[in-house]
């Protein structure tokens, strides 16, 4: 049984790899520290994948709402708001465990060797609900509510926040050392939002993902009625407490199976040696 999870692991990181290529496969950006600007980039992609990132073919659908909300002729982006609506009811946080870039450089840095850490049950209980707090007020209200002389608004989450946008910045930095003499304090603050998420990612698994990704956040208000569903069988369980054990996002798989923090990875479907725990597309009424 013990091969069963790792197989599925391998399997899962595979995907990841190739989702992060497929979403950032605009290789002479990263070659000539340049972004693309293909008309693919007017389109979304379902992760938070930074739009200065080298590579990047499409738009993070955070940054782009961020834009619309903001402009100088405040306007409701239907498109951004459908095409998130679209795959959180059909993927849901399938998104976060399968197919985000930077889920997988979280998971990578987890997997180095160093002694791993629990956040205390109270403290990790509060902090849950930062990111959707970073959704409300920093990705939608200020945009909107706070202007400038030209009725423009900011992009405060991408600005301000966002590590993976800094994540991106620095390939083209690297490629382009004028741009280093227009760095500021700004720069220096994301750094170290950057710094303490990859530290932090090696003792705790996912922190951004579990207290301050708004994309995250939004997706996990699909997970009780979006189409990709977990199932949990009490009538098999033994009570062994692998898939808690194994659960990347500390989600109580016994009690909650479905909870918003489910990044629906498979490794409590993959620990369970009684076959205990399923997933399908589609709604089961009898579990509801």
């Amino acid at each position: 049984m013990a091969g069963k999870p790792l197989e599925h692991e391998k399997k899962r990181t595979l995907v990841q790899i190739a989702a992060t290529v497929f979403f950032n496969g605009y290789a002479m950006g990263f070659a000539k520290g340049q972004i693309f600007k293909g008309k693919t980039k007017m389109l979304c992609v379902p992760v938070l994948n930074c739009y200065s990132c080298p590579g990047a073919l499409g738009a993070c659908p955070i940054g782009s709402l961020q834009s619309v909300l903001s402009s100088r002729k405040f306007r409701f982006s239907f498109y951004v708001l459908g095409f998130l609506m679209l795959f959180g009811i059909l993927l849901g946080r399938l998104v976060c465990g399968f197919l985000c870039p930077f889920g997988l450089l979280q998971d990578l840095l987890h997997k180095i060797p160093v002694k791993k850490r629990k956040v205390n049950a109270k403290v990790d209980r509060v902090l849950r609900y930062l990111k959707y707090v970073v959704l409300a007020v920093l990705v939608i209200l200020l945009p909107i509510m706070i202007r400038d002389e030209m009725n423009m608004g900011d992009t405060w989450f991408c600005r301000y926040i966002c590590p993976a946008g800094t994540l991106a910045g620095l390939s083209l930095l690297a490629m382009n050392p004028t741009l280093s003499s227009a760095l500021g304090f700004l720069f220096s603050w994301k750094m170290c939002i950057l710094l303490i998420v990859v530290i932090s990612s090696t003792l705790v698994h996912r922190p951004f993902c579990k207290y301050l990704c708004p994309l995250g956040a939004f997706y996990g208000l699909f997970s009780k009625f979006g189409l990709y569903q977990m199932h949990f069988d009490s009538s098999k369980c033994t009570g062994c407490g692998k898939c808690e054990k194994e659960c990347p996002m500390d989600v109580r798989c016994t009690q909650d199976i479905n909870s918003a923090e489910c990044i629906r990875c498979g490794k409590c479907k993959a620990s369970c040696p009684v076959h205990a725990i399923t997933s399908t597309f589609g709604f089961d009424f009898k579990d509801r």
